[in-house]
This record gives structure tokens, C-alpha cells and sequence, in this order.
């Protein structure tokens, strides 16, 4: 009750922003403030900043430092000089200045600096796919600076409650927005799709409030909870009038859009650079049309998997399903003629090694949902619940409750749960082991089994007398597993074998013995 009336008492700095008192550093803990006052800080400020800065996506990036100056101590400023820099910022949307925005831009500036870095690094390559989406909707470009405060620009940034990508969509809400959510594929985290799933819902809460502030308290909380704190304000329809009554988690929302807005353009004047990355700002994107493994672009087109990465984060396990549907590949601008170039070669590439347990259910249309569901079964490991498990299999938390008869949200690590997952068609199996091929040969291929069998085992006396094989001349285009099915009974391990090879790199006008018999 106590922080309640405190909170009221300080309302009419808020009301009136360009009058609030002057705050000296030394008197203020951002955190705090933001913890005690107003609420929860989001997620993405709370990241493990040590970790995000060594993931696969950011690896390798470097400080820049040739055109401002970069160090650890933090420049503040009188509150005039603040309230003056965000009134000259473009914005259709309100940038008012208060104590409470100046707390957040505190926070960024003093306490989050290293995110600062990465978040001005990562705007270089996403601000400017965010941008074009926003512009083609026809609304404020400022919005973009609301992905900092969803998912500081992580594209696969995970909350705890499930919510996922730039724009931290939670399963339904991604699912009713158009995006698909399956077993390989996650449009969260893609950074086009998802941005045009938020510029829809933005749109449709606009058409309701007609106020950007709500719309984005909407964004965070929903519109329920907007709309009940609009009734306890006595009807009045602005932020500022219905702060008291949002959910605390909300009440920091628009206070830290504010100071995005500002750290984002105003970083140099607090000795602030951008980190500064090798991911290609040229890409292009090409169809696919088959199943394709990231690593097959990889190795084929000598590209640093780590950046195809980067650039398709929408994968889950680097898989494009092209054989379900045309899918989307983005490559660096100077790839995209060699993938079209070398198509053939690159979907031929190892894919007996890497697309072995992929399978394409033809059935699996919209009118046969059965079809496209595919029964696995996950063991809960340390620190997961139901919300982080649903979101990793695209299913909701409660679908794993109805199907494992659970009562609550909370599961043991080692718990073995079983799961209906919407594979789009398209399933990936866990790898299986060898002898399980042969149980699951029906009678009619029986006979070729045992030929296999019989191959494999005489293929080291026959390499040992020098009988027994014939040549083959490798040609572009060819692998292994499609020079083994030329010949009944040899599998890729026979060549390997018989051939001293390792792995499946072969090359065109290589010579390969093939064992017969």
C-alpha cells in the first residue's frame, strides 16, 4: 500500500515531464527504481550479457572505435539536456520526458552498456529489414526501437514463459498472426515474418485504442489488460493517466521505449560504440525447392555456417523443408549466383548423411491435420518447463498437460513426456540404430537386406584378393548414397570401406571400386 500511494504522489512529475527535478547520479539506482517504483524490468535486460556476447550469432564481432570514443565511464547530463535531445528526435509517436525515462536511459547508459554495444552492432544488420516492413505498413519507423525492448535485437531470444524471436511472440498469439511454427521451422525468429506479424497486431490495436503508448502497453500486456486499466482511470485513454493500474512488467514498457529511442541515436554522447560485425549487410535470397541442409551450402559454397546461421535463425535444425513448400534461403549477395549456379550439386551434396532421417508426409495437407502430426517423446532437462518445452516443439503448455495428464506447469528433470507435434509434413526422426534398419525392412525387401548383409560381409576378402569390383568414374552431381543405389546389395559404407575413405567427400573424375557379387 505503501508504494502504491508513494507511486500516486509521484504522478505529477509524470504528468508534467519537462518539470521534473534535477537528479544527480549519485542519488539514484537505475535498478532499483525500475524494481521498487514502477516493476519488472524485461527479460532482455536482465540477459546473461556475458553469454549472449559469445553465441553463434555474434561471434565475431570486434569493437569499433574510429569515429567516437568508447570507454567505461558513463557521461550524465542535466534533465533539460535530455528532454531537449528527445523533443529534436523525429518521432510520430510521444517521446515525453520524465524522472522515470530518465531512469531507463540510466539504466542503458550506466548498467546495460555492453548490451548497448551489442543491440547498435545488431541494429546495422536488422534495423533496416525492420524498417522496410514498417514502411511498407505505413507506420512509424520509431517502432522499431520496441524490438530493443522485446529481445534486445536477440533473433533467438527465449523468455521464460515461452515467448521467442525479435518480437517475443508467444506460441498462439504467432500462430494467429500467420506464422508457422513446426518442428524445423520457427517464423518467430525470423526476422521479415515476424516483423509483419507485429506490424499486423499493431495495426489492429490502433484501429482499437488510436494511440501509439496503448498500442505498445497492448503489445506487452494484451488488450484486456489495457482496457481494465482504462476503466479503473475513470476512462481516460493515455499511458501516463493508466500507469498506476497496468501490470507492473508493463509500467516500465513505455518508459524504456522512450529511452531506446534516445541511447540508440544519443550513444556516442555517453562514450558509447556499436560492436561492430562481419555478417554480410548485401544478402539476397533464393528459393528452395527441395530438402536442403544448411550444411550442404556450407561445405559446397564454402560458407561459414555460423553466418548462414545468422542469417536464416528461422531453422531449428538446419533444415529448410523445401520439399514441403518453396522456402526461403538467405545467403550474402555475392553466393546467391554460385547456389543457382551449383544448385543440383549443393541439394546432392553428403545428403544421405544429413537429410537420413527426414521424411516428407505427402499427405499432409490442411484438410488431414493427423497427417502432419508426429509422436516424440522429450526427457525434461535442468531448469525447463512446460512454457519453454511447448515453445521449442511449436505446441502449447496445454497440449503437454492433456496428453501427459499433468496438473500443473511445473516438471521433473528426467521426465519423459510425450509430444503431438505439427511437423508441417515434414518429420525429422531422432538417428536410429543400424540394426534397427533391418527390422523395419518389410518381407518384400527382405531379400535385399540380405544381400546388404552378405555384401558387407565379404566385401573386406574380396578388397583383399583384388577381385570382385568394378570401376566407376565419379561424376558432378554424384555422391555416395546416389552411386550406391546404381548397384543392388552396396550400401554407402561398402564404398567407403572398399575405397579407404572416411567420410563422403568424392570428387568428379575420382575412380571408385564398386564390389559386386
Amino acid at each position: 500500500m505503501k508504494k502504491f500511494v508513494f507511486l500516486l504522489l509521484g504522478l505529477g512529475s509524470l504528468l508534467h515531464p519537462l518539470q521534473a527535478e534535477e537528479i544527480k547520479p549519485a542519488e539514484t539506482d537505475s535498478l532499483k527504481i525500475l524494481e521498487e517504483e514502477i516493476g519488472l524490468i524485461p527479460e532482455s535486460l536482465d540477459a546473461n550479457v556475458d553469454s549472449l556476447l559469445h553465441s553463434w550469432h555474434v561471434q565475431y564481432f570486434t569493437k569499433q572505435e574510429d569515429y567516437c570514443h568508447d570507454d567505461d565511464a558513463n557521461i550524465f547530463f542535466p534533465d533539460s539536456v535530455y528532454a531537449d535531445r528527445l523533443n529534436r528526435l523525429p518521432s510520430l509517436i510521444s517521446l515525453p520526458y520524465n524522472h522515470i525515462v530518465r531512469d531507463c536511459i540510466d539504466l542503458y547508459a550506466e548498467r546495460k552498456r555492453d548490451l548497448v554495444r551489442y543491440m547498435l552492432g545488431m541494429a546495422d544488420f536488422y534495423f533496416p529489414i525492420i524498417e522496410e516492413v514498417l514502411d511498407q505498413h505505413g507506420l512509424p519507423i520509431e517502432l522499431k526501437y520496441l524490438a530493443v525492448v522485446e529481445s534486445a535485437l536477440n533473433p533467438v531470444a527465449l523468455s521464460r514463459v515461452g515467448a521467442s524471436g525479435l518480437w517475443q511472440f508467444m506460441l498462439p498469439t504467432g500462430k494467429s498472426y500467420g506464422l508457422e511454427i513446426n518442428s524445423l521451422v520457427d517464423e518467430r525468429r525470423d526476422p521479415k515474418r515476424a516483423t509483419e506479424a507485429a506490424c499486423a497486431y499493431f495495426k489492429d490495436m490502433y484501429a482499437i485504442y488510436g494511440d501509439w503508448n496503448l498500442v505498445m502497453a497492448a503489445y506487452n500486456c494484451g488488450p484486456g489488460n489495457v482496457n481494465k486499466a482504462i476503466r479503473r482511470a475513470g476512462g481516460k485513454r493515455d499511458f501516463w493517466a493508466i500507469f498506476p493500474y497496468l501490470p507492473r512488467e508493463t509500467r516500465s514498457y513505455v518508459p524504456l521505449f522512450i529511452a531506446a529511442n534516445y541511447i540508440m541515436n544519443y550513444y556516442c554522447d555517453h562514450n558509447l560504440c556499436p560492436l561492430q560485425t562481419s555478417l554480410p549487410l548485401a544478402t539476397d535470397t533464393v528459393m528452395v525447392n527441395n530438402a536442403l541442409h544448411l550444411q550442404q551450402v556450407s561445405e559446397v559454397l564454402q560458407l561459414d555456417l555460423a553466418t548462414l546461421r545468422a542469417l536464416n535463425p528461422q531453422y531449428r535444425r538446419d533444415i529448410i523443408p523445401g520439399n514441403s513448400r518453396p522456402s526461403v534461403l538467405k545467403l550474402p549477395a555475392a553466393a546467391t549466383y554460385a547456389f543457382v549456379g551449383q544448385a543440383d550439386t549443393i541439394y546432392k551434396h553428403r545428403m544421405e548423411e544429413y537429410l537420413a532421417n527426414l521424411t516428407t508426409n505427402t499427405a499432409g495437407t490442411q484438410s488431414n491435420q493427423a497427417a502432419t502430426r508426429e509422436r516424440i517423446t522429450h526427457v525434461v532437462l535442468r531448469g525447463e518447463n512446460l512454457y519453454t518445452i511447448a515453445n521449442r516443439y511449436g505446441v502449447t503448455a496445454k497440449d503437454i498437460r492433456k496428453w501427459n495428464g499433468l496438473g500443473s506447469n511445473r516438471v521433473a528433470k528426467g521426465k519423459r513426456l510425450i509430444l503431438y507435434v505439427d511437423n508441417g509434413g515434414v518429420a525429422f526422426a531422432a538417428t536410429q540404430p543400424k540394426t534397427t534398419t533391418a527390422t523395419t525392412k518389410s518381407a518384400a525387401t527382405s531379400s535385399v537386406t540380405k544381400a546388404t548383409v552378405t555384401s558387407q560381409a565379404g566385401t573386406a576378402s574380396a578388397a583383399a584378393n583384388g577381385k570382385g569390383f568394378i570401376a566407376y568414374t565419379v561424376k558432378s552431381g554424384d555422391s555416395l548414397y546416389s552411386i550406391a543405389k546404381k548397384y543392388p546389395g552396396v550400401s554407402t559404407k561398402d564404398l567407403q570401406q572398399v575405397n579407404g575413405l572416411n567420410g563422403s567427400n568424392i570428387r568428379p573424375g575420382q575412380v571408385l571400386k564398386i564390389p559386386i557379387g
